[in-house]
């Protein structure tokens, strides 16, 4: 197996379960990872590093990470890695576009060079679809990105799909919807919990009426196992989601009442790109695999915060 973005969250959260489920697991994983006084101490994964086959650092948006992961001849591939803080795209769209698109490709390129390549998991985003024109949004749904962010994705989800329908590359798509947990620091839940601890302002963009659809980290990581196995899944790219969307005020509110906070709910200027509503249809999920998250929002939320008091407060 190897795994892109192992550094990040979702990487991290899945690297953990291949491992103890006994697979030779490889990393790959931006150099600015590492941490530490030893040269190899990665900052999420600690608890398996020693267990891992091999460590490959390096810029996915190079040429050099095609030899570097032919290199090290995966069966497997789960490409995680991904420039995925919607706001960097405003400032930075071409950066993103190079991280996301022709990372996906030299991944693509990679396993084309490879005998006894199984799968390649190519990791996409809900923020691909826009604002719902119907819910819940299934993969037939029009893609209408947003922002820079979500435009680089619908390019690497349709040229994962091109390799596998021009060349028969083993190729799967997985179309996370927001994803959270423990070891998350951006996006809205982490943002809300740390503020919440701290008894901070949690600021909510525009009318706080805009929703999404939150799957907890532990259901998102059975769906990435599901892409990298079932054979159904190979040429699809498949939704996952809980099915139900939270608005911010709401998600605000539920966080202060699980954290005990004081913390005042405020209302800044509408964000850029805005998406409004992003809710999942995850039927085809249901229907191949028997996919259903475990988590619902409150559960999921309080397992975030507890792991958040262990190791922000």
């Amino acid at each position: 197996m190897l795994v892109t973005g192992a550094d990040g969250f979702m990487g991290s959260h899945l690297t953990e379960r291949l491992v103890a489920a006994g697979a030779k697991v490889s990393v790959y994983i931006r150099g600015n990872s590492i941490s530490g006084t030893g040269l190899y101490t990665l900052k999420h994964l600690q608890p398996v590093q020693k267990k891992l086959k091999n460590i490959i650092t390096g810029n996915m948006a190079s040429l050099d990470s095609v030899s570097l992961i032919r290199k090290d001849k995966p069966a497997y591939l789960f490409h995680l890695a991904a420039d995925a803080y919607v706001p960097n795209s405003f400032d930075h769209p071409r950066e993103v576009m190079e991280s996301n698109l022709i990372g996906t490709m030299n991944v693509l390129d990679a396993a084309m060079g490879m005998r006894g390549v199984r799968r390649v998991v190519c990791t996409s985003s809900s923020e691909i679809y826009g604002t719902a024109q119907y819910v819940p949004i299934d993969e037939t749904h029009p893609l209408n990105p947003t922002s820079p962010y979500a435009a680089s994705k619908v390019a690497a989800d349709r040229m994962a799909f091109s390799y596998f329908s021009t060349y028969g590359l083993p190729v799967t798509i997985i179309r996370p919807f927001n994803t959270y947990g423990p070891r998350h620091t951006y996006d809205v839940i982490p943002k809300f919990i740390r503020l919440a601890l701290e008894g901070r302002p949690l600021t909510v963009y525009g009318d706080g009426r805009q929703s999404r659809d939150f799957t907890y980290i532990e259901d998102m990581v059975e769906a990435f196992l599901i892409m990298g196995s079932d054979q159904r899944a190979v040429g699809r790219a498949v939704n996952f989601g809980t099915g139900h969307d939270v608005t911010m005020v709401k998600l605000a509110q539920m966080i202060k009442k699980f954290t005990g906070s004081a913390s005042p709910i405020v209302l800044v200027r509408k964000r850029k790109a805005e998406v409004r509503r992003l809710i999942c249809g995850a039927q085809l999920a249901h229907r191949l695999f028997r996919w259903r998250p475990v988590y619902g929002i409150e559960r999921g939320l309080k397992e975030n915060i507890k792991w958040a008091r262990k190791n922000w407060v």
